[in-house]
């Protein structure tokens, strides 16, 4: 016997679903989101020329300020090109298809949720795209800065070049970095709602999360440097700050119990 999962529609329906029936709208999500990453993909491949420019542009403008140097990649064989366009493409596909996979996710758990709940998740969806957003263009904003202290280290005497999988494998999980890390306001905020903690509890542990702040930096930061160290640290301190007062305000907003 099918054992029945329950799905609320937009006025809380009653409407049933097997699990075959759930295993089903999972597969054709997910056949979507493979078709958008592929037509996104694509579309980045044939823009790759432009894409590299802009990846390069903080490198460069480092480049221009300390070696003097040439700013260029280098590819180690003949297949390397090509792999690196694939690649780009792929990860560019998928940045681009984003929002497009954030709303088969969103069709996918909506109509298993409370009117109060989708409202909830909808919001979370958006300040995390948001967010994420935010953190990226401040990984892009500091790179030249980052390059251009990494680069200050060489001896005069030397010439640095970039293989290119190197280059942007740094760059991606740069970007990355900062941008899941601005996730953590958000986090924070989800963990107070659901009584994990409470804004007093976060107020008191306040120094030792300053020094588990710097200290998770400066592992998950690929190059180490105090430049990147700083530009992400201050931003998380002041979010750690912010959704102690942020949660204090919904506190009081929130109705007493009868």
């Amino acid at each position: 016997m099918k054992r029945p999962f329950r799905r609320k529609g937009p006025a809380e329906a009653t409407a049933t679903m097997s699990l075959m029936d759930h295993l089903r709208e999972l597969r054709t999500r997910l056949f979507k989101c493979a078709c958008a990453i592929l037509v996104a993909g694509v579309v980045v491949y044939f823009f790759f020329d432009q894409i590299t420019e802009f990846a390069l542009r903080p490198y460069c403008e480092a480049i221009a300020k300390t070696t003097k140097s040439e700013c260029k990649l280098l590819y180690l064989d003949a297949f390397d090109p090509f792999t690196m366009r694939l690649r780009v493409a792929t990860y560019g596909g998928m940045v681009l298809a984003s929002p497009v996979l954030f709303w088969q996710l969103w069709s996918f758990i909506a109509p298993g949720l409370y009117k109060k709940e989708r409202r909830y998740a909808s919001a979370f969806v958006f300040s995390s795209v948001v967010l994420f957003s935010l953190g990226a263009a401040l990984a892009y904003i500091s790179l030249p800065e980052i390059y251009g202290w990494l680069l200050g280290q060489a001896p005069p005497s030397s010439e640095v070049v970039n293989q290119a999988q190197t280059y942007f494998e740094k760059l991606a999980l740069m970007v990355a970095a900062f941008g899941l890390s601005f996730e953590f306001p958000l986090l924070l905020l989800v963990a107070q709602m659901v009584g994990l903690v409470t804004p007093d509890k976060l107020a008191a542990v306040r120094r030792h999360a300053i020094v588990g702040i710097v200290t998770v930096v400066a592992v998950i930061t690929p190059g180490g440097d105090p430049v990147s160290l700083f530009a992400l640290s201050i931003p998380l301190c002041l979010f750690y700050e912010a959704s102690i007062w942020i949660a204090r305000l919904l506190k009081r907003r929130k109705p007493a119990p009868q």
